[in-house]
Order: C-alpha cells, then structure tokens, then sequence
C-alpha cells in the first residue's frame, strides 16, 4: 500500500515546465476571450508587426547563418570541404 504521505517525485526538464506554462497561459487567455475579455492589450496591427518582424529576423538569421553558395568557385570550395571532411572520416 502506498503512503499518502509521500511525495512523488517527478522528474521534468526545465523546457517542459516552460511548454507546460504556456500551455496553460495560452488555454487561459482563449477561455476568457472566449467569454470576452481581453487579456492581452495588443490590437490587430500589433500583432501584424511584431510578427512580421520575428518573420523577417529569423530568416536574416537563418541566411547569414547557412553557408550561401552563389559563385561557381564557391560550389568548388564547398566541395573540396566535403572531400576533406570525408577523408577525415573514413
């Protein structure tokens, strides 16, 4: 039999607690706009913006972060890199 007085205890990584609390925060705010109140002060516009904002800076990130190839000796180069890296695999 187990003793209800015991704890159990759970082990959760620290992004679970975070996905779970937004989770919840999320199902909150749509229940109360759901039954009309506005939660967040954010209108249309602003949220058109600041989305359109973390659009255009996570692919500038994106872009500058990957290796872009244009030129022909460039696709050369990223070739012999794959060479390089395969004889030093195999």
């Amino acid at each position: 039999m187990k003793d209800k007085g015991k704890m159990i205890n759970i082990k959760c990584t620290k992004s679970t607690v975070i996905r779970t609390v937004l989770l919840i925060a999320a199902l909150i705010n749509n229940c109360l706009t759901l039954c009309g109140h506005s939660v967040l002060p954010f209108d249309d516009e602003e949220i058109t913006q600041v989305v359109s904002a973390a659009f255009t800076g996570i692919t500038s990130i994106m872009a500058w972060w990957k290796n872009n190839s244009f030129s022909e000796a460039a696709h050369k180069a990223d070739q012999h890199l794959i060479e390089i890296k395969n004889s030093k695999n195999g």
